[in-house]
């Protein structure tokens, strides 16, 4: 079983084409599926008429000296970024 479900949302993934709809499935904290997912989740979150964006890269940050005191790289996770190359 899934832990969690995002369903009916426009996907954006960043891969630079169009947004399309469909739903986000998660798994032990990791996204375990994209598209028309229709299995059973612990929670499911109806995302009609929003967004999905799982997640989002940085090539271009300045977190060279502030990772090693932030490791977590703070402030972009609080904006979504799920990677950055430092």
């Amino acid at each position: 079983m899934l832990d969690l479900v995002i369903v009916n949302g426009l996907i954006v993934d960043g891969s630079g084409l169009p947004g399309y709809k469909g739903d986000v499935a998660i798994a032990d904290g990791k996204i375990a599926a994209l598209g028309n997912v229709g299995a059973a989740s612990a929670r499911t979150i109806d995302a009609r008429g929003r967004v999905i964006a799982p997640g989002f890269i940085d090539p271009h940050t300045h977190f060279d000296a502030q990772l090693s005191w932030d490791p977590h790289a703070q402030p972009s996770v609080e904006h979504g970024v799920t990677a950055i190359v430092p």
